[in-house]
């Protein structure tokens, strides 16, 4: 694991506004820092999901840019970029009838031309990623039979196939229950500490944020309010101020990470 971070990713004054008044983000700077866990966080409608697609380059903003290894990402062949950072968006839909082992199989095409055969150092890497994050055994099944568990660890698997060193999440865990939001980010932190992975993950649960995460940064309204480690973000001060509640903060014995326990709201 890398224990030195530095800069790689880097949002510069991105301004985006989907042609409304009120900008969904509002010259927001950010720099990620490499191999740290990230996780974005903030009440609907903060830019949170905005910042992440713009930083993947799903999204181009109306000013500033974003630069990875201070290089301009909307500058770079899309090819060249993908074998250095790689998004799983919300929601990520496949196609009717595709097999677990042919979505992760995707994951390879950044690092093959359309006229090279597949290899067995690819195969390698796919069934590689489909054994870490324990989809061996469902490899053939479709993506559209699988559990909601099931298929962000499919999603997970082809992001892994990809071998990228920059990874973006959005909302990793929607629509899981405890269980599975617990194995999907079991997994993203053991890709961390295992291949020293930058990973940005935009959570809706402070709590979880607070527990995998290395760095939080709280965005409102389009603006970034807050940013540093769990211990000094998760507060009750910052949880008035950017998400209108009441709340409790207290130490969680496991894992001496910031937990909250919600009062009321505020406003």
């Amino acid at each position: 694991m890398n224990t030195s971070p530095s800069a790689g990713l880097i949002a510069r004054d991105i301004t985006v506004d989907y042609g409304r008044s009120t900008p969904a983000l509002d010259a927001v700077s950010l720099t990620i820092e490499t191999g740290v866990v990230t996780a974005i966080v903030g009440p609907n409608g903060s830019g949170k999901s905005t910042l992440l697609r713009t930083m993947g380059r799903l999204h181009t903003p109306q000013r500033g840019t974003v630069l990875l290894d201070g290089q301009d990402i909307f500058q770079r062949p899309t090819r060249d970029l993908a074998r250095e950072l790689g998004i799983l968006p919300q929601s990520p839909v496949a196609p009717e009838g595709l097999t677990v082992v042919d979505l992760v199989s995707r994951g390879r095409d950044p690092h093959r031309r359309w006229f090279d055969q597949w290899a067995r150092s690819d195969e390698a890497v796919v069934f590689a990623a489909l054994e870490r994050t324990g989809m061996t055994a469902l490899a053939t099944a479709r993506v559209d039979d699988l559990s909601g568990g099931q298929r962000q660890r499919a999603w997970i698997a082809l992001a892994l196939a990809q071998e990228t060193r920059t990874l973006l999440l959005d909302e990793p865990t929607t629509y899981l229950d405890i269980a599975h939001q617990l194995d999907v980010l079991d997994l993203v932190r053991t890709m961390h500490e295992e291949q020293g992975a930058t990973v940005v993950m935009v959570l809706h649960d402070l709590s979880m944020a607070a527990r995998y995460a290395d760095r939080i940064v709280a965005l409102r309204a389009g603006r970034i309010i807050a940013d540093g480690t769990p211990a000094d973000i998760i507060t009750p001060p910052m949880l008035r101020d950017v998400f209108d509640i009441e709340a409790t903060v207290i130490v969680d014995p496991n894992t001496g990470r910031p937990h909250v326990l919600p009062i009321r709201r505020t406003g």
